[in-house]
Order: C-alpha cells, then sequence, then structure tokens
C-alpha cells in the first residue's frame, strides 16, 4: 500500500534542503556496468600503498574478540594521540571518521539561532553537518581563479567579514579538499587572533600528515594559545584506514567534554581502535607514504608542464585538473579506460577533475588515459 503522507514535510527544515553526500562510484559497481576489470580507483585521496603492516597485525588480533563492545572511551587511542602530540587524553574527542567528529561539532555548538562559516569551494561535508541542525550557512567567496599564488584558496578576510554576533563556528581546512590549497602559518594565526573568542574555529587537517613545507602550520602547537580552537585529523588517508572510519578532533578539555555529551557510546569499532593505534605509531610506513606522494606530486606537475594542462596549487594526496570544458564527459570516458578519478561540479567546479595521487605506476596509467580522452 502506497503512502500519502509526505514524508520530506515531517523532515526538520535543515533536512529538507539538504542533498546527500554522493561519494565515488564503487569498483564493482564500475566492472559490472561496463564489463571491464583491472579497475584503477584514484577518486577518493585514499593511501596507494593501502595500510600499515603494523596496523593489519592489529587488525588480526582484534578479530579475536569481536563479541565484546570496544573501549566506549577509546582510552588507549586517545592516549597515544596524546603522547604522540603533547596533548592530553581529556583533549581528544574520537569519531566514526573525522566526517563523525564534524557532526559533534555541529550538534554540539550549532542550532536554527545560529551561524556557522565556511569558504567557497570547501569540503562538502561542512554544509550538510551545519543544514542537518538547522543553522544559517555563511559561504564566504575564496580567492579568483587569477589569483597569484592561491586560486580558488580561502581567502581569511572574506571568512572574516561573514562573523557576526549569531556566528558559533567557523570551518577551515588545511589543505582544502577539492582545491589542495592550503593557508600558511603566518596567515591562519593572524586569522585566529582576530576571530572572537566566542566563537569556535575548527581547523581540519585531514590531509596535514603530506605537507612538507616549514610555512605551513601545525594547528594543535596552537591549542593552549587559543581555547576556541578545534583541530580535526582522521586515519583515513595517510594511514590507510578508511575502511574503518576513525578520526579525531583535538581541542581544550571543556570543549572535548562538550563534544563527549553528544557524541555516540562506542562509535569506533574495536578494529578501528587497534588499527588506528598500531597505524599511529608506524613512522617508517608514515615516511613511505609521504615519499610515494612527493614523488608523484613531481610526476603530475611535470605530466600537466608538458600537455599544457592547468591544475590548482596543492599540497594535498590528490590533484585537481581544469579540463577548460565540461568535465563530466571526460570523467566518462576516463571510467571507460579503466579510471575512475572525481568530477566535482557539485563544488561549483564543472571542468575540474580531481586526481588522486598513486603509485608511480598508476599515476602514469592515469595520465596516459587522461592523454587519451582528451584527443579524442
Amino acid at each position: 500500500m502506497q503512502s500519502t503522507v509526505d514524508f520530506k514535510k515531517l523532515a526538520v527544515t535543515g533536512v529538507q534542503a539538504l542533498h546527500p553526500y554522493q561519494p565515488g562510484k564503487p569498483i564493482e559497481e564500475l566492472e559490472r556496468e561496463l564489463g571491464i576489470s583491472n579497475i584503477l580507483k584514484l577518486a577518493s585521496n585514499e593511501n596507494p600503498l593501502g595500510a600499515s603492516p603494523n596496523a593489519q597485525a592489529a587488525i588480526a588480533a582484534a578479530l579475536k574478540t569481536l563479541e565484546l563492545y570496544p573501549d566506549g572511551s577509546g582510552y588507549q587511542l586517545k592516549a597515544a594521540i596524546a603522547d604522540k602530540f603533547g596533548l592530553q587524553s581529556a583533549q581528544i574527542t574520537l569519531g566514526n571518521g573525522s566526517n563523525d567528529v564534524l557532526e559533534l561539532i555541529a550538534r554540539a555548538f550549532l542550532d536554527n539561532s545560529r551561524a556557522a562559516v565556511f569558504s567557497e569551494y570547501a569540503f562538502a561535508v561542512y554544509p550538510i553537518v551545519i543544514q542537518a541542525v538547522g543553522a544559517e550557512l555563511r559561504v564566504a567567496k575564496a580567492n579568483p581563479p587569477e589569483h597569484d599564488t592561491m586560486p580558488y584558496g580561502h581567502n581569511l578576510a572574506n571568512i572574516a567579514a561573514k562573523i557576526t554576533d549569531n556566528t558559533r563556528v567557523v570551518f577551515i581546512a588545511n589543505p582544502n579538499n577539492p582545491t589542495g590549497t592550503w593557508l600558511s602559518k603566518a596567515d591562519l594565526h593572524a586569522f585566529l587572533q582576530r576571530v572572537p573568542s566566542d566563537v569556535i574555529v575548527v581547523i581540519d587537517e585531514a590531509y596535514t600528515e603530506y605537507v612538507n613545507d616549514p610555512t605551513f602550520p601545525n594547528a594543535l602547537a596552537w591549542l593552549a594559545e587559543f581555547p576556541n580552537l578545534i583541530v580535526t585529523r582522521t586515519f583515513s588517508k595517510i594511514y590507510g584506514l578508511a575502511g574503518l572510519r576513525v578520526g579525531y578532533a583535538a581541542s581544550g578539555a571543556d570543549i572535548a567534554d562538550m563534544l563527549n555529551r553528544v557524541r555516540q557510546p562506542f562509535n569506533v569499532n574495536s578494529l578501528a581502535l587497534a588499527a588506528a593505534q598500531a597505524a599511529l605509531g608506524d613512522e617508517a610506513f608514515l615516511q613511505q607514504s609521504v615519499a610515494t606522494n612527493a614523488a608523484g606530486l613531481q610526476q603530475w606537475f611535470a605530466a600537466c608542464a608538458e600537455n599544457g594542462w592547468e591544475y590548482i596549487p596543492t599540497v594535498g594526496n590528490f590533484i585537481t585538473v581544469n579540463m577548460k570544458r565540461p568535465a563530466a564527459p571526460l570523467y566518462d570516458a576516463l571510467l571507460r579506460e579503466g579510471v575512475i578519478v572525481r568530477p566535482i561540479g557539485g563544488y561549483g567546479l564543472p571542468q575540474h577533475l580531481r586526481i588522486t595521487i598513486g603509485t608511480q605506476a598508476q599515476n602514469d596509467r592515469c595520465i596516459k588515459a587522461l592523454q587519451k580522452v582528451l584527443s579524442a
């Protein structure tokens, strides 16, 4: 029997206007659709080296106790994170991926009487979590495409101008996804000094481990100076644990207390807790991942120069290329070559493709596939 109830009208106002996050196309789905194999996925900024051997061994050990609930407090992982970065366990909030932590922040500090600010071209989850709790979205214009040093990057002056009396949260991704752009230590620190103390600034550092630049900030070092600061990080990117979903926020203990009041018990599973703790201590794997990514970026920069492809400056584990034509048909053509990348028209960049940095062989295959579809 078909219902005559309009369930959309039953949903709260913010949810009614939401559009679900669109993940990249799974390998299995593409194989079924096109009848091809040997798919190369460079769409979701995953680590091409996989997960560290230490993390995999930790998962195997944790399999023996799946009948038990995970440690609801995440005591050991929080202690390991705190020890690594010179923090206290009380400053750490664990999440089912850093997306979960972003939602906790919205639930704890936003409602329909408050506003949140983020930049144009910023991570798609920010408007989702803001709108879901009914808060006002304020989008600051990013740098223009013709900007001399950081086209499409966050414009901190524009972000500051959007802060008013009812603003409670500002979201800043550094480096930013999907553009790869970044903010310097000096500029970001000066911005934090300008923000009112009752406005929480979230610095999303999902890709920070890939950056090797002395002018790039480590926002964790500023937590004592700015009580209104939250830094979010993830084990999904350089640590290669995207399939397990584990991330965290670091903040003052008083903010962490608020976040933990809305955090679901057991929001991080036992395998994720064990793997994250092991991965955190695997420095050799971390450095191998950094080196692989740095070499891959240089490979892509050279290919772009050789082919005349324009790209957005990046320090992440991906590169966003301006195709100078609608990118969706090129995305479809690459699918038929067995290569999955990410069109980002949903971010307001309909002529760009975001491409994850892979191994040398993976990058070479993608570059050749892109050359082929562009010449067709």
